[in-house]
């Protein structure tokens, strides 16, 4: 299996997951259909699945046209069933869901929305975290609590150290910005900045991140505690 990154809209980012043998693919949280119609046509690839973490419009807006076009099977949180436009397969947390050759173990990872979900596919060690956690960030808490988004934190914490990290959005050197103001004499920061930079400048995107460096870098993974992860949280949003 091999992953394409698709830019969408402004800053978001959707996945396009290949099964080369079969020329297939699935597509994660496809904020606006045409960049992904154009990849998939142009490389002749059968899209069989879209799969969404929540179901904010920047993740979910090209759904319907893509479904339309491909008869492609909407893959979401049960709980967001009323949400997820035309979801055809209904997952729960801790469950093993399989397309075809794609297989992921789904997390419930809610404190950015209640249905916030990741799909883990875990013989790739691969983790799509859409808008829970970012490289060197974590999403804002609009629906859940904080407690609900730092233990959601802690479960991905738990993967493989070697699990690549592809989330929902570019905004991974604002992010290093405020984990350099309250971690200033982090040294593997600072090695990551200077990555960081140079894939920008270079055009290139900054996801994935890997895990190992999230734990070092991440100022939200570093939170020991709820009390200590909402005040980060705050300042986060002030910043």
């Amino acid at each position: 299996m091999r992953i394409e990154i698709i830019k969408c809209l402004q800053d978001n980012y959707s996945y396009l997951l290949i099964d080369d043998t079969k020329n297939i693919g699935c597509v994660v949280d496809p904020g606006e259909a045409a960049p992904v119609i154009k990849y998939v046509e142009s490389n002749n690839i059968d899209l069989k699945y879209i799969l969404n973490t929540h179901h904010h419009y920047d993740h979910v807006g090209g759904n319907l046209e893509l479904k339309k076009r491909y008869n492609s099977k909407i893959v979401g949180f049960k709980e967001d069933k009323d949400r997820i436009p035309e979801i055809d397969v209904l997952v729960e947390d801790n469950q093993k869901w399989k397309g075809e050759n794609f297989e992921a173990k789904i997390y419930h990872i809610p404190g950015h929305t209640s249905g916030h979900i990741a799909f883990h596919f875990f013989l790739e060690k691969i983790i799509f975290t859409g808008d829970t956690l970012f490289s060197l960030g974590c999403g804002r808490i609009f629906e859940g609590t904080y407690k609900q988004m730092f233990n959601s934190l802690k479960k991905i914490k738990e993967l493989p150290i070697d699990t690549q990290i592809y989330c929902g959005h570019e905004y991974t050197l604002q992010n290093s910005k405020f984990c350099e103001s309250n971690d200033p004499n982090n040294s593997n920061l600072k090695s990551k900045i200077k990555e960081i930079k140079e894939k920008i400048k270079n055009g290139q995107p900054t996801i994935p991140s890997i895990l190992s460096d999230e734990i070092e870098c991440n100022i939200f993974l570093k939170a020991k505690d709820v009390e200590s992860f909402s005040k980060l949280r705050d300042l986060k949003d002030n910043f």
